[in-house]
């Protein structure tokens, strides 16, 4: 807990600035304060939390679900064909480039306001830094290592999934970290674009009202269940990885 006591001293400054500040400029419909915040989520906890939560979680495991496959996939075969890596590297890196909310809409055209309009946009803001980290992972084997198996007769099997897969391990965790942080992210942009249902969609349909606080409280909701799956990958990654030597 000593870790993070800095941290927490912090946000509770900046909670009590934002406190102080609000109640000053007194326009709630635009600048509420935490503890309104707090009220509007409490009073508005079944419609969040047992509608809206459930619909927006669902979209991010899916999203995350694809990415890893996706990105996991496409790594390891750049990793073994310089032709596939010299193809799809330079689009992988294009694709970034476009904003992605202003694809959203074109996705709520195609697929309407199904689930997979969501899905799509959360696994393109995600498989990105998935790919990337896992393929420099594999791509950074050392050289001395590999050579010392192939001596020892190592088909490139057993380099691979005996070398390359533990010591790309980390840069996966890596990127997956990112990649969930970024998962609810893509989830919100989706159902603000077009949903029937998410706690992206309730954000907007309380702009629509007016009402400041009703717009904050599934934001902090979608803050909650970042930080929660990055805690879970830290652990994963933690419990997997007891070799890695770490601070």
């Amino acid at each position: 807990m000593q870790k993070y006591g800095a941290s927490c001293l912090l946000v509770v400054i900046l909670l009590c600035i934002w406190e102080i500040g609000a109640r000053i400029v007194n326009l709630g419909f635009i600048l509420p304060t935490p503890i309104e915040i707090l009220l509007k989520l409490w009073e508005l906890r079944e419609p969040l939390f047992l509608n809206h939560l459930p619909a927006t979680t669902l979209v991010i495991l899916i999203g995350l679900f694809i990415s890893i496959v996706i990105g996991v996939g496409l790594a390891v075969w750049m990793s073994v064909n310089k032709t596939v890596e010299k193809t799809f590297y330079p689009l992988l890196i294009s694709s970034q480039t476009i904003p992605i909310i202003a694809l959203a809409p074109i996705f709520v055209l195609w697929f309407g306001y199904s689930i997979w309009s969501k899905v799509i946009v959360t696994v393109l803001i995600t498989f990105f830094p998935i790919t990337v980290n896992t393929f420099d992972g594999l791509r950074a084997t050392n050289k001395e290592y590999k050579d010392l198996l192939l001596t020892m007769g190592a088909s490139k099997k057993d380099i691979f999934f005996k070398l390359q897969v533990p010591g790309s391990a980390p840069n996966f965790f890596s990127g997956l970290k990112v990649a969930v942080t970024l998962s609810v992210i893509g989830a919100a942009i989706g159902e603000w674009i077009g949903a029937q249902a998410g706690l992206g969609y309730f954000s907007r349909r309380m702009m629509t009202q007016f009402d400041g606080a009703g717009v904050f409280a599934p934001i902090v909701i979608l803050s909650a269940i970042g930080i929660l799956l990055f805690v879970i990958v830290g652990a994963v990654e933690k419990r997997i990885l007891k070799w890695r030597k770490t601070e």
